[in-house]
């Protein structure tokens, strides 16, 4: 860089003069960037810097780095108070990434955006075309530690994200608070519930930035709730210090969001499987009984979870040996089984000093509970009267990790950790008093001394972290299972989530998809919801659905409170049974795709969930999302659309929304040609200057209890295993490729051990396949060579081709012919696997 870029000006009066003048000259030659600024003359200093900007005023400092040509990270803060330099969300290696940036005037520019600030610290980013991605509709405001963002927005604009807050998908028009609540009973209209995740996705005019808003504190959110031309954060202290994220696809956000907090881990493969939960199974005939119907009835499944009921006086750490007599035994039992254990561990620990209990006595001696007044806080929870880890210490996430020892000596397979918002049973506030004081010993921060106002958001997530470090610790070669309720961004690197305290009512139901939706989108991408609802009883068509769609999340399991009626698959009778049953198994039957989506998961962030909008970000004419016009539709991966209605208690006929081209029915082999008239992306709206090609008819469905739409894009490639009835049940028979012919057709296999970390050594599987119609008819299918060195259990390839018709029924592998089966989706011809590439010719 030129001595110029790095020099610091210092500006009296005559040069805040000529920086106006600068100021209105790149208003000329830029006017879309600057438009609509009145400057003032009150800079006090400017710095070009390496990466970015520094900008003063008479009250404020201003910090603009470049992180990556996308990504820009924005900091202000009173002058001569910069806020401390560190984050529990963002990596460190991407918080202290920088890249050299082009100075201008106004401000500089990379290889994608251009920034221009005028002399009231007010920030236009623009793409290189011109076009504005975020303008400020004021200066940030300051009201003594607090403070206000404000940015300009239009009618168009659709934010995405902020976790799991209730309402609909598009958070436009809404606003938020995070606070990190315990709120069992929470309705569509709740706000705040468990988690606090202040990261949103922007979308307009078919170009999306992501912002992610590094405070612990009490945020809030407004989206056009209060004044429909803009939309504001603001926190009452804290740092002002926001990352912007520039697609322009949404997609791109998402993998730059996983790029600066981290990608959800690769899960356990049986965290994938059904899982059965309620509070509580007691006594342990109680446990043995649920595991022997799920195998008597055949219904898969890789997981039974104990709420407190298992632990003696509901103290964490510890067993009721009168209702679980021989423990280490009945964990030993269910995982001869292929039932994988998964007990909760709530962050409290019973107030029991001198009575050998030892969460408390090792806690209390290596003083790593949370203070009040200079003693150990105090507060009631499910033990009674309890304290709490302070997790901010590295050290006291390092006792805490111990005191999964015994547990995990005994076979014990996953935690779940509950009532971390943190919950206390001290109405209203239901949580800590704000003056409880907290010791942060972290590496990146200063040690000190702070309160529960500033730590209460990340509570969750260091209970989870240190939770997943202390497994870690005790089997270094063993991928744990964490679940928790609260969290923060970033958490995702931690532990997988649910939605919390649901009901069992159809709105709960219908709220699921979104929640789900923008978890996903908020970086967790291993989620789910209490499948039928926690509170409550649902009936049984309530129930059903919610078992079908389920098997189509990333979370599948089931989860009952205490004084309702039974959920597992087996209540209402052996018809409904069959229809849950089923849906279960297809989830198995898919688990080779599933778990090839969660290892890409852990590379890019895309999650399992998807909107239609991040696969399809310009299906609509105008680049609205699409998800507008279809809201019980969502993708499971990369190519299996989830056409679910968008009010399940109904019984009418409701459209289903395909983008445009090409599809297939996932249950008949249906092709369905979807693609517009003559290039309009607007799907079901016909171009009114065409009078020769009839619009598009709409697809209206009206599926009965048992059914729910599924669709595959076409040219996708999607493997899939035989029947097991748990994830370690080795698959008897071949892989089959499952073939829905279409451009740029190719699918992913992704396999290992499925539950240690030997795929970091190379022991794994990695095939990317691709077919092809040729001209003459027939269809290639071609068969890579393998990468990795994990041996699969698979010895053969079924290839089935879905809505392609054969002139030969002929398949030629390496000069052999074959004759094709014929079947209820297409034609399908078995080949031997010696793990060799083979192309595939079916005629």
């Amino acid at each position: 860089m030129s001595a110029f870029l790095q020099r610091k000006t210092t500006l009296c009066f005559a040069l805040s003069v000529l920086a106006l003048a600068s100021l209105s000259a790149a208003a000329q030659s830029a006017p879309a960037t600057l438009s609509g600024f009145q400057a003032t003359a009150s800079l006090t200093g400017l710095t070009h810097t390496a990466s970015g900007i520094e900008l003063s005023n008479a009250v404020s400092t201003l910090k603009i780095d470049a992180m990556r040509p996308d990504v820009l990270r924005v900091r202000i803060y009173p002058n001569g108070h910069p806020a401390e330099d560190a984050s529990w969300a963002v990596l460190p290696e991407a918080r202290t990434s920088r890249i050299a940036v082009t100075a201008e005037d106004a401000g500089f520019s990379t290889s994608a955006l251009r920034i221009a600030v005028d002399a009231e610290l007010r920030i236009v980013v623009s793409d290189l075309a011109g076009n504005v991605l975020q303008r400020d509709a004021a200066p940030a405001a300051w009201d003594g530690t607090g403070f206000k963002v404000s940015k300009q927005k239009t009618g168009d604009d659709h934010f995405f994200g902020l976790g799991d807050k209730p309402g609909p998908l598009d958070r436009a028009g809404e606003s938020f608070v995070m606070w990190n609540t315990d709120s069992f009973g929470w309705q569509e209209s709740t706000d705040p519930i468990y988690k606090s995740i202040p990261f949103f996705l922007e979308m307009h005019g078919g170009r999306s930035i992501g912002v992610l808003f590094d405070n612990t504190f009490r945020t809030y959110f407004d989206f056009g709730h209060e004044r429909a031309d803009r939309y504001t954060f603001s926190a009452p202290d804290g740092p002002l210090d926001y990352y912007l994220l520039y697609g322009p696809e949404p997609k791109r956000v998402i993998e730059t969001y996983a790029w600066l907090t981290g990608p959800t881990p690769l899960p356990p493969l049986w965290a994938l499987g059904f899982q059965q939960s309620r509070y509580t199974y007691i006594p342990r005939t109680k446990v043995e009984e649920i595991a022997s119907r799920l195998r008597a009835d055949k219904i898969p499944s890789d997981a039974i979870y104990l709420d407190i009921d298992y632990q003696d006086h509901n103290r964490p750490f510890t067993v009721d040996q009168g209702s679980y007599p021989d423990f280490p035994g009945l964990i030993h039992e269910l995982a001869a089984e292929h039932l994988h254990t998964v007990l909760i561990t709530d962050p409290h620990i019973a107030n029991l000093p001198h009575q050998g209990y030892k969460a408390y006595d090792t806690g209390e001696a290596g003083d790593h509970f949370v203070k009040r007044n200079g003693e150990n806080y105090v507060g009631p929870v499910w033990p009674g009267p309890s304290v709490f880890p302070d997790f901010t210490r590295q050290q006291t996430r390092a006792w805490w990790g111990t005191l999964y020892k015994d547990f995990v000596a005994d076979g014990v397979a996953g935690f779940w950790n509950d009532m971390n918002e943190p919950a206390v049973f001290t109405y209203p506030t239901k949580t800590m008093p704000d003056d409880v004081k907290y010791r942060i010993d972290e590496p990146g921060f200063s040690p000190r001394t702070t309160t529960h106002l500033e730590i209460h958001n990340i509570y969750g997530l260091e209970n989870s972290r240190g939770t997943r470090e202390g497994l870690l610790a005790l089997q270094p070669n063993v991928r744990p299972f964490v679940l928790t309720r609260a969290s923060y961004a970033g958490g995702q690197r931690y532990a997988a989530t649910w939605t919390g305290d649901n009901s069992s009512t159809w709105n709960h139901l219908r709220q699921t998809t979104p929640q789900l939706l923008n978890l996903g989108l908020s970086g967790f991408s291993m989620s789910g919801a209490d499948v039928g609802g926690f509170a409550g009883s649902p009936s049984p068509e309530l129930l059903t659905r919610w078992l079908v769609l389920a098997a189509f999340q990333p979370i599948d399991r089931s989860h009952a409170a205490k004084g309702t009626r039974d959920h597992e698959p087996w209540v209402d009778g052996p018809e409904q049974e069959n229809i849950r049953r089923r849906y279960i198994e297809e989830r198995y039957r898919l688990m080779p795709y599933l778990y090839t989506t969660a290892e890409e998961t852990s590379h890019d962030g895309v999650p399992i969930l998807r909107p239609l909008f991040l696969e399809f970000p310009h299906a609509a004419s105008d680049s609205h999302p699409l998800d507008q016009d279809a809201p019980g539709e969502f993708f499971f991966g990369p190519s299996i659309l989830v056409a679910a209605s968008p009010s399940p208690e109904e019984v009418a006929p409701y459209t289903v929304v395909l983008p445009s081209g090409l599809w297939y029915n996932y249950w008949t082999g249906e092709k369905l040609d979807r693609r517009a008239p003559l290039g309009s992306r607007d799907l079901e709206i016909r171009d009114p200057t065409v009078t020769d090609t009839p619009a598009l008819q709409p697809i209206m469905v009206q599926p009965s209890l048992g059914e729910l739409p599924l669709y595959v894009r076409a040219g996708s490639i999607i493997p899939m295993q035989p029947l097991v009835q748990s994830t370690e049940e080795k698959p008897s028979g071949p892989l089959t490729l499952r073939v829905f012919p279409g451009d740029n057709c190719h699918g992913d296999l992704y396999q290992d051990d499925g539950k240690s970390f030997d795929y970091r050594k190379g022991a794994y599987l990695r095939l990317h396949f691709t077919c092809n119609v040729e001209a003459d008819g027939s269809l290639t299918v071609t068969i890579p060579k393998r990468e990795g060195s994990f041996t699969p259990w698979w010895t053969a390839f079924r290839i089935e081709a879905v809505g392609w018709t054969p002139s030969a029924t002929q398949a030629v592998v390496g000069g052999h012919r074959s004759t094709l089966e014929h079947t209820t989706l297409g034609w399908a011809v078995t080949i031997g696997d010696n793990g060799k590439p083979q192309t595939v010719v079916l005629r």
